[in-house]
């Protein structure tokens, strides 16, 4: 991990960490990387509904206009929004403002490139050297060369008709709980449910600037799930704070995470022959379950490593039509070039409107199997995977489950941890498994 870029762009504490100061010189960066080959480089700029958003977007908006760029900031808006802009527009870049299911305290800056694609790791890697240099030796145009601001807070009217053109059912005699998490898509989801002719209820769209993500959204699921019991609600859906990804919960009030939403999903594709090669592509989070109905179904899966980005980059290398992750992040690659919460719901949706089953059943169609995780503190994670005492242990655990279960054992990218996950159909075999591992690594790492 670089010095700035993390996993999904640059983030920190707003003010502190991720200072205006630092989103001026992502600005200026951005656009002198991105617009290399244009006279006026266009970059859209979005953000959710944090506090310190306006603050960022004004500095960063500043550094667009010193470099020469065109920043045109379509204001609160999903994350999959301005991937689908820059894309449509013709923008060399995209920007994001947004800590995604963060506290509202955190702020972030992720960039798309202008075919509304995530930033591999080796551009990211470029730009962070540009915006560390000292001194800034970027262009700094004058006269009539200085970039310009644009506020079109009414494009986000062409985000919505992108997602309700992407299904063709009508969701009318359907009650939908939505919960916002007071983010981003405060506004877009509930115009998009009842445009598609759903009654819709909705939860936490009332954003202060400091209510995001606190005790909703997809991260917090109480809320939703006594709503959809007490309204007697079909189902119920759920939004992080910038609307990339997103949950469902059953008319029971159960959770349906994405490795159920992709799995019905997935299916709904298979019977309309639109899933390439029959395959979906999931990370190593995953539960082993999934990968047993898809299997069940007459599909396979590929496995990529944790975050939407490889999840994207094995889709495009191969054409696959849908990917994601557990967490909600879910590609339909006809429709998105990334993450898109809203999107996703509305496929869901329409596989169960399809399908004339309840949410409940349409879930069933996966068994989740039981998960253990430990943490095993150790003194020096390097060189772990060589191990062979460690490496015996893992393979002993392996055999013994064989094809109903799995063990995944990964280093900690933040912490001197190594975390021993296992899956299997019986949890206190799980249990002496990951204990068995984590008692080897711990012996064999020992501080």
């Amino acid at each position: 991990m670089g010095k700035l870029f993390g996993t999904d762009g640059v983030r920190g504490v707003a003010n502190t960490e991720l200072t205006p100061e630092l989103a001026f010189r992502l600005g200026r960066t951005a656009t002198a990387y991105f617009g290399r080959q244009s006279e006026r480089p266009l970059l859209i700029v979005g953000r959710d509904t944090r506090i310190s958003g306006q603050m960022l977007e004004a500095a960063l908006s500043a550094g667009i206009c010193s470099a020469g760029g065109e920043a045109v900031n379509v204001g609160v808006i999903p994350t999959p929004a301005v991937a689908y802009l820059a894309r449509t527009l013709g923008a060399q870049a995209g920007v994001v403002i947004s800590a995604s299911h963060n506290p509202y305290p955190d702020n972030g800056i992720k960039f798309f490139a202008g075919n509304g694609n995530k930033l591999p790791d080796a551009v990211e890697a470029e730009m962070e050297e540009l915006v560390l240099a000292e001194p800034d030796q970027l262009v700094r145009p004058s006269g009539d060369h200085v970039g310009t601001i644009k506020n079109r807070h009414d494009l986000s009217s062409a985000y919505i008709d992108h997602a309700v053109s992407t299904v063709k059912e009508s969701f009318k005699g359907l009650k939908i709980v939505v919960d916002c998490a007071n983010g981003s898509a405060y506004e877009v989801a509930p115009v998009v449910l009842k445009r598609l002719g759903a009654e819709v209820v909705v939860l936490n769209h009332q954003p202060s600037g400091c209510n995001i993500n606190r005790e909703c959204g997809s991260t917090h699921l109480d809320g939703i799930k006594a709503a959809v019991i007490s309204h007697k609600a079909n189902f119920g859906i759920a939004y992080d704070g910038d609307a990339d990804r997103c949950l469902a919960v059953d008319e029971k009030g159960n959770v349906v995470n994405g490795d159920k939403i992709m799995c019905i999903c997935a299916l709904e594709l298979m019977r309309q022959g639109k899933l390439k090669d029959n395959t979906l592509v999931a990370t190593v989070m995953s539960n082993i379950g999934l990968h047993q109905a898809i299997k069940r179904m007459g599909g396979k899966s590929v496995v990529t490593g944790v975050g939407d980005r490889y999840v994207l980059e094995a889709m495009n290398a191969n054409g696959y039509s849908l990917g994601g992750e557990q967490s909600g992040h879910i590609i339909f690659s006809e429709h998105c070039t990334t993450g898109d919460g809203i999107v996703t719901s509305l496929q869901l949706i329409a596989a169960i409107v399809k399908s004339g089953n309840k949410l409940s059943e349409m879930a069933a169609l996966m068994t989740t199997f039981p998960q253990l995780l430990v943490n095993v503190r150790v003194g020096c994670k390097d060189g772990w995977q060589d191990n062979a005492a460690i490496c015996a242990a893992i393979r002993a655990a392996e055999d013994e489950l064989g094809e109903n279960g799995r063990v995944l054992v990964r280093p900690s990218g933040t912490e001197p941890l190594i975390r021993v996950m296992a899956e299997g159909p019986e949890i206190d075999s799980l249990e002496q498994l990951v204990h068995q591992v984590a008692d080897t690594i711990r012996k064999e790492l020992k501080g």
